[in-house]
């Protein structure tokens, strides 16, 4: 009833406005992740609430994201599915996006097979977070992406993201190969190319820096054609140190097509 009560006196501040609420039943985590949303996702009217029965209040709001918390507990467990029905009786026409702790693809899957449309894990920075909820607020669906379909190239680790390889281990010809890369670069390349090391797919990409997805697929022929990769990972491992220089035979002048 309490939290029915604070909800119902913050709708009186901007009926307008769309609204995304957060369920998190922890009043620190909640507190917390609701003044980041409010600071970063400011076109829209940020709610908490400890439970799914707040919303029963909100018949008459336009709400377009619910953000349920389930922290450890399974998709299937009893509660978790009462919740996720509850949330699509009082407000059919909202996006959901759950927040775990767990982040195995099992849980996932079974997230996205109930209509789950954004799988935010607790590990997760908070910039990965804002962005993939900006993508579920668009229409699109954020969630971790499989091990298993992760590109690996044979002989050589993935790229390290606490920075590039250390310059002892770079031969001549790779490190100046690096250089030259990065220095070519425009900030906006530089930036895609951080993301694309993070594995994001496009339209997430786009979301995060605010561009369109056929900007993001521009930038991403330039970075490639500039560290000549053949695709992306290869351009985020050249990039950082872990594949050999390109040979001269190769012609800068043409731009490998792009994975998207």
């Amino acid at each position: 009833m309490h939290d029915i009560t604070n909800t119902s006196k913050r709708l009186n501040g901007s009926l307008h406005l769309p609204v995304l609420v957060i369920i998190e039943p922890l009043l620190l985590p909640r507190t917390c992740i609701l003044n980041v949303l409010r600071r970063e996702l400011d076109e829209l009217e940020i709610l908490d609430m400890a439970t799914v029965q707040g919303l029963d209040c909100m018949s008459a709001r336009d709400v377009r994201l619910v953000v349920l918390s389930i922290a450890d507990k399974p998709i299937g467990d009893p509660s978790v599915e009462d919740d996720l029905g509850f949330v699509a009786e009082c407000c059919p026409n909202a996006a959901v996006a759950v927040l775990s702790n767990l982040d195995d693809e099992p849980t996932v899957q079974a997230a996205m097979q109930r209509g789950v449309r954004g799988f935010l894990s607790t590990s997760l920075p908070i910039e990965i977070v804002i962005a993939g909820l900006r993508l579920v607020l668009v229409g699109g669906v954020y969630r971790p992406l499989p091990v298993t379909g992760m590109i690996r190239i044979p002989d050589f680790e993935p790229p390290d993201v606490r920075g590039p390889a250390p310059a002892y281990l770079m031969n001549e010809g790779a490190r100046a190969a690096i250089e030259r890369s990065v220095t070519d670069l425009t900030p906006r390349e530089q930036q895609v190319l951080a993301e694309l090391e993070l594995g994001l797919p496009n339209k997430l990409i786009a979301a995060k820096l605010n561009l369109s997805e056929s900007t993001v697929k521009m930038h991403i022929q330039h970075i490639m054609r500039k560290c000549a990769a053949h695709n992306r990972t290869e351009a985020v491992l050249r990039w950082r140190g872990r594949l050999p220089a390109p040979s001269r035979e190769h012609d800068p002048g043409v731009a490998p097509m792009p994975e998207t």
